[in-house]
């Protein structure tokens, strides 16, 4: 079993996952048909409980994106996920002591962003939910 790491803030869970395409709409449409996958506006969101029973909610979302989108940044990565963390200046304060390219904090009214590219060069999102969370009532595109 590994030993638990010291520092504060870690991750919690997956927030969503991100696929790049040339024809995001046309990736869309065949996970729709092909998988089930509830694509409403070229996002997908799945929503769960944190145990059975629990009125604790989370929320997974999916989404392919335009290959060309600002948001890849400089990565060629043909997927990219997003995790869930609790208190994200600490993980970014880690990854910075520890080498890591890490892209600056955004905030916004869905929670605090911050993307990093692991040793394999994929990019990695890193989410911290505001404090009281509410899934948008609609799909967000994704530019």
């Amino acid at each position: 079993m590994a030993a638990k790491r010291k520092e504060a803030g870690r991750v919690t869970g997956v927030g969503g996952v991100f696929l790049r395409s040339p024809n995001p709409k046309k990736l869309s449409r065949w996970y729709r048909d092909c998988l089930g996958v509830p694509v409403e506006g070229g996002m997908a969101s799945f929503t769960w409980a944190s145990r059975p029973g629990s009125r604790t909610r989370g929320l997974t979302l999916w989404s392919a994106m335009a290959s060309k989108s600002p948001y890849w940044g400089k990565t060629r990565a043909t997927a990219m996920v997003n995790y869930r963390v609790t208190d994200l200046d600490a993980v970014v304060a880690l990854l910075t002591r520890r080498g890591a390219p890490v892209e600056p904090v955004q905030a916004t009214p869905f929670g605090r962003f911050a993307w990093v590219t692991d040793p394999d060069g994929n990019r990695v999102e890193l989410w911290e939910p505001p404090k009281r969370f509410h899934a948008p009532k609609h799909a967000v595109p994704m530019t």
